[in-house]
């Protein structure tokens, strides 16, 4: 849930970095993102245990002030006719990707620049896993004794905050701030409903991604909807079935203990 705020979060650092740099395809806009990304995670950490105000409650505080702050300063400069969408922001422009193309030498075509873009989000993200994948495991399950062994959980915590904030910024004009709170979230939860077994967990979560967009994709092109919310659907669909299918199989197996 520290993601999803973030992922809303970044949003006056993009808006700020834009002012500045008068460009979005600036690197600019990724410093803006990923500095105030680290920021709301701070935020969160100040008002959960500095002013002891719930976890829950501190995310919600954090993202939805940073969020409104964002909204504020787009609609604020020049009338509101800035070069930034809202839309795009939220939901992303999946359809129109392969309108931004890469072409070399005026006739080598090398494809959308949004896949590249994502692609650079994935190097990013499996090369910071397999790297730090002990440090990142000992912080999400036991900070006590990562810190007892001299591990320094804040610097993972914050170098995890800055990945994330990193992806959400390269993802928001492709996929928007909706799908990538939604993949965040759901695959992983779909995941805890099968293993409790953390490579196994993250390799669920990766296949159940994978499936959402596909029968999102396709569902939406049936459907004539939005691609984003449908493969959110999907995702909770998904979600749904096995959580059913995980609870039938479990009745099964009280049963024939209980017979037995």
């Amino acid at each position: 849930m520290v993601g999803d705020a973030i992922s809303h979060a970044v949003l006056p650092g993009i808006v700020i970095a834009y002012f500045l740099s008068r460009s979005r395809v600036s690197i600019a806009l990724l410093i803006g993102a990923t500095v105030t990304g680290v920021f709301a995670s701070f935020l969160i950490e100040l008002f959960a245990k500095r002013a002891r105000i719930q976890s829950d409650a501190a995310i919600g505080i954090t993202y939805t002030l940073l969020f409104a702050i964002g909204i504020i300063l787009i609609q604020g400069y020049s009338g509101g006719n800035v070069d930034i969408d809202l839309d795009c922001v939220l939901y992303g422009d999946i359809a129109l990707i392969n309108l931004d193309k890469i072409i070399v030498d005026g006739n080598l075509y090398l494809g959308p620049r949004a896949f590249y873009t994502e692609l650079l989000a994935t190097i990013i993200v499996l090369g910071f896993v397999l790297i730090g994948y002990k440090g990142l495991k000992l912080l999400s399950f036991n900070e006590d004794y990562a810190k007892s062994l001299g591990v320094k959980t804040n610097r993972w915590h914050y170098a995890l905050m800055t990945v994330v904030s990193l992806v959400t910024v390269l993802s928001f004009e492709v996929v928007g701030a909706v799908l990538v709170v939604g993949f965040l979230v759901i695959p992983p939860a779909t995941a805890l409903l099968i293993t409790n077994k953390l490579k196994r967990l993250i390799a669920l979560s990766c296949a159940f991604g994978l499936l959402s967009v596909i029968i999102g994709y396709f569902g939406a092109v049936q459907l004539e909807a939005s691609i984003t919310g449908m493969m959110i659907v999907a995702s909770g669909v998904i979600f749904l079935a096995t959580l059913i299918g995980n609870n039938l199989i479990m009745r099964v197996k009280t049963k024939r203990i209980v017979e037995s």
